[in-house]
């Protein structure tokens, strides 16, 4: 094993033997990698307080291509100090961490790194975290090859009168072709757009009203329950407390 030092972000933790962990690390370099903290769990390791998801730093490490590297140390980027002092916050950045390693079982593609990273910034930030995780979920939907059609009539093709969002037909659906979809309203179709299309990083203003954003989050938990066969504890426990503050 060779000493490497990655950018990564910590998506998961489960206790291994007595006192270590194995991580679930998503680093730039080399995608998703299993890394074994030793001794992380005894009070006075300095590993202890990065040994953690939902850290994001440099992470130094001994690396093995086809096991489990040891990590050495962590350069801390950021905490997430903010998200993790927000029930809300956490609630969805847990369920991001979640929905992105179900993502990678299926798709290793170096830009899943990049879109997650920008997305828990953002929340970090201060940004709505129910807008930003629904952008980054439209953007999935990619990777998991089941994207909605959003540039025309998903039964047509027509780009004209596009009059609904259905998850039922695949995404837009045209006057023509529209039968018993519940109709949308136009600012949402052109909402949902600008969510695939916008460059997470360069977010300086989420202007979404509530009713839209519910609108563009029911669709897509739709989509998700009938396209995707992903089924999440994490995303359960945001309905829960939605529907609690509703």
């Amino acid at each position: 094993m060779k000493i490497e030092s990655l950018e990564g972000i910590i998506l998961s933790e489960t206790n291994y033997s007595e006192s270590s962990k194995i991580l679930n690390i998503l680093t730039k370099e080399h995608g998703l990698i299993g890394v074994i903290s030793k001794g992380c769990r005894n009070l006075k390791s300095k590993l202890r307080g990065v040994s953690r998801k939902l850290i994001y730093g440099k992470i130094h490490l001994y690396y093995k291509e086809n096991g489990l590297s040891t990590l050495i140390s962590v350069d801390v980027i950021n905490s997430f100090s903010n998200i993790s002092t927000s029930l809300d916050k956490i609630s969805y950045a847990s369920y991001i961490l979640d929905l992105t390693n179900q993502v990678l079982k299926q798709n290793d593609s170096e830009d899943i790194y990049f879109l997650l990273r920008d997305t828990l910034l953002k929340i970090e930030e201060g940004f709505n975290p129910l807008v930003l995780t629904n952008i980054l979920e439209l953007k999935y939907l990619d990777f998991l090859g089941v994207k909605p059609n959003i540039d025309g009539c998903s039964i047509c093709g027509s780009t004209k009168n596009i009059v609904s969002l259905s998850s039922d037909s695949g995404g837009y659906v045209c006057i023509n072709c529209h039968t018993n979809e519940l109709p949308t309203s136009e600012k949402t179709i052109k909402m949902i757009r600008m969510y695939y299309y916008v460059d997470i990083k360069n977010i300086t203003k989420l202007d979404v009203s509530e009713d839209i954003s519910k609108e563009i989050n029911k669709f897509l938990d739709d989509y998700y329950d009938r396209y995707t066969g992903l089924y999440l504890k994490s995303k359960s426990f945001i309905k829960q407390i939605q529907k609690i503050t509703a």
